[in-house]
């Protein structure tokens, strides 16, 4: 079999993502993925281009959400909702700050939008569990790549082991990545932002009424989040200021985080689309003859 044709089978129960992308602690991870996705002028350009994300954030969280989830606990959905990502970017090109032309699948730009999610997890979970061990991250690794293949990216164009990775990553962040227009406007503390539009009507009409008054903080504490959980390397890269006093108070949530959510009751721990999946492996097990 050749690396390109490798096939998107669906990731198994218990893994390392099995574990950790459902996790209510992954909401605090994707942020930084996010943006270090569109500090390459090409993903920027097309997000600032072909996105909603400033008419409807809240629909578009919502979706970009829901298809990470699919990715991992979707089981045979995981490979269509591949597809249907695939069928939405053909149609995404255009020309990049810079002059350049773009097309989202493009392997180089597409890849790159996939990279990103390994180092951020393994980055924060240092903070926010606890530091992966060696079989552990390479485990990561092996099921980020098959989440590769779930997208419909060639083995080709994925570095293929941790020791091609690292390379890789370093060489993007000192050849590609900068301060794109989208990554200015995600890290932003005075940016527009509608109140969220989800939910039940009464918290939609309170929040509406109260919105002046949390976008504010809350727009801090997303820029504290996205630039704290980035791994150091690509802040530096991106040009992010992140201080020492900065890094104290991040230590200090983080432990916070540690100690609460490891004992939340499941409904409250996993989001929907995992907490579904988690029990459906339960039953699964319990289902299987006893020999």
């Amino acid at each position: 079999m050749t690396r390109a044709a490798a096939a998107p089978v669906p990731l198994p129960p218990g893994g390392v993502l099995w574990t950790v992308a459902g996790d209510i602690r992954a909401l605090l991870m994707l942020p930084a993925a996010l943006t270090l996705q569109v500090a390459h002028p090409a993903v920027g350009a097309g997000v600032d281009e072909h996105s909603v994300f400033r008419t409807d954030p809240w629909g578009r969280g919502e979706r970009s959400l829901r298809s990470v989830q699919l990715w991992v606990y979707g089981g045979e959905e995981a490979a269509d909702e591949g597809r249907r990502l695939r069928e939405l970017h053909k149609t995404i090109k255009g020309t990049d700050a810079h002059g350049r032309p773009y097309h989202a699948l493009n392997p180089a730009y597409y890849s790159w939008v996939h990279a990103t999610g390994f180092p951020c997890y393994q980055h924060a979970l240092r903070y926010l569990a606890r530091p992966l061990t060696g079989a552990q991250e390479r485990q990561l690794y092996a099921e980020w790549l098959q989440v590769g293949r779930i997208l419909g990216i060639n083995d080709r164009d994925m570095p293929q082991t941790i020791e091609e990775f690292w390379p890789y990553f370093r060489k993007r962040l000192a050849d590609e990545i900068e301060m794109t227009l989208v990554v200015r406007e995600l890290i932003a503390t005075d940016q527009p932002v509608p109140p969220p539009d989800r939910g039940p009507t009464a918290v939609r009409l309170l929040l509406r009424l109260l919105w002046p008054i949390l976008l504010p903080p809350l727009a801090r504490i997303r820029r504290f989040v996205t630039i704290g959980l980035m791994p150091p390397d690509a802040r530096e890269a991106i040009g992010l200021e992140w201080t020492d006093e900065q890094e104290r108070r991040l230590r200090s949530v983080a432990r916070v985080v540690r100690a609460v959510v490891p004992v939340l009751p499941e409904r409250l721990r996993y989001l929907p689309l995992a907490r579904e999946a988690r029990r459906a492996a339960r039953l699964s097990r319990s289902a299987r003859p006893v020999r």
